[in-house]
């Protein structure tokens, strides 16, 4: 992963599957791609991508900072899938709608640059087919097989993952087809290599890339003082009491539940110590129970509503330790972001989790505490033992920035997504 980065790459025409990509972002997969392929952009390459055209309200074409976006517009095919669909598929009831709409953005974004291929006066060609996640497999597959081009599988996560073991059936059989279909499938971190190959991705094809951040605009220095003292006042956060930070979705697998029931030791400890949780989910209503149940509700804050990137990155530079306890967590861009705004984190380090590669837990350079994220009371211990610590602090967090610089930047991503399409290429 010690990619240069000012390595040449030959110049090449690229076609990313994206679902989510500016203005339609949701989570890590539509950042990632936004970056990428703004690199790529920057390198001199050529990249169209293939995104949704969200309720349909979204231009079908247009350019965005040199990039050539398409976004066809959706044909609901719901009842036509209701009737060959499997039973698996049949059981999302309501829900089979989004497989319809995930279905239609495939063929006729596979078909739109086929199309573009084949009408093309101008010498317009594609050299390599991106396709992110299950959600742009199909039309992936689909145009490699009509255009003859190398494929590479991007996964984010994965449906086993995601649901904890459980999960749709049908959608573990796409991303397994699409590993097997595609040339090279690219993963986000070690942990995910070893998760695919736990689930019968061919291991030859696996190659690891992890996401990045922008150092320049993820800056604790940027933030003045006062605006930082200003959000701590608005969540009742005094100058001596310990604002204690989690971001991320309120749903199982990001551990906000064994965060909460983790409170009452570390509260034993330090008293005062308030949690902010920012972050929407299916979550929302047992943890606010929780909180009531374990009478720490004057410790912990709840705030379920999305919140724009600038004021996500006030609450980094407001926080004085980031907590992300996560089950299970690819890669976690939100531990990127804590590290280059110069926060000790603690992280979940059990089971499938590319967080513990980010994060020194001990020596020189160390950046955070690595935790088991099952356990509540482990979870207390690595908060407890950085906040015993408050001299180490500035430390940890200015080890953690210096570590996104050397490896986590977006350059250094662009590069190595480089080296891994020109292999294929070969």
């Amino acid at each position: 992963m010690n990619t240069q980065q000012n390595q040449i790459h030959k110049k090449i025409s690229i076609a990313h599957f994206s679902w989510e990509f500016p203005p339609a972002i949701w989570g890590g997969l539509g950042t990632f791609a936004t970056e990428l392929t703004k690199q790529q952009i920057a390198q001199g390459h050529q990249v169209t991508v293939f995104a949704i055209n969200d309720a349909n309200s979204l231009s079908p074409e247009e350019v965005q900072n040199g990039i050539t976006v398409y976004r066809p517009k959706l044909i609901d095919i719901t009842q036509s899938l209701s009737i060959v669909s499997n039973p698996d598929l049949q059981s999302w009831g309501k829900h089979l709608s989004f497989f319809s709409d995930v279905f239609s953005y495939n063929l006729l974004s596979a078909k739109t640059l086929v199309d573009t291929i084949a009408q093309s006066s101008n010498g317009h060609h594609v050299d390599m087919i991106e396709a992110h996640d299950w959600l742009g497999i199909f039309g992936g597959m689909m145009a490699k097989k009509a255009l003859n081009v190398p494929l590479i599988f991007h996964v984010h996560s994965t449906e086993h993952g995601r649901s904890v073991g459980n999960g749709s059936p049908t959608i573990q059989h796409i991303e397994k087809t699409g590993a097997e279909n595609a040339d090279g499938v690219i993963t986000v971190s070690y942990a995910m290599q070893e998760e695919l190959q736990q689930l019968g991705f061919p291991a030859e094809k696996i190659r690891v890339c992890w996401n990045g951040i922008d150092p320049e605009k993820y800056d604790t220095s940027k933030i003045p003082i006062e605006k930082r003292k200003e959000l701590r006042r608005r969540y009742g956060i005094e100058d001596d009491e310990i604002f204690l930070f989690f971001i991320g979705r309120l749903v199982t697998v990001k551990g906000a539940i064994q965060l909460v029931e983790a409170m009452p030791q570390i509260l034993e400890q330090f008293p005062k110590v308030k949690l902010v949780m920012l972050g929407v989910g299916d979550l929302d209503n047992a943890i606010r129970s929780m909180v009531q149940d374990l009478s720490i509700a004057d410790n912990v804050i709840l705030r379920t509503e999305f919140v724009p990137e600038d004021e996500r990155i006030l609450h980094y530079a407001a926080s004085d330790v980031v907590v992300l306890p996560s089950l299970y967590e690819p890669f976690g861009i939100v531990c990127t972001e804590a590290m280059s705004m110069g926060k000790p984190v603690v992280v979940g380090a059990r089971g499938i989790n590319g967080m513990r590669e980010q994060i020194i837990s001990s020596g020189d350079g160390q950046c955070g505490i690595h935790i088991n994220p099952f356990d509540p009371s482990d979870i207390a211990w690595g908060v407890n033992k950085i906040l015993s610590s408050p001299e180490e602090w500035k430390n940890m967090g200015e080890n953690g920035r210096k570590r996104v610089y050397e490896l986590f930047t977006w350059q250094h991503v662009a590069a190595r997504a480089m080296d891994i399409y020109e292999e294929f290429l070969r």
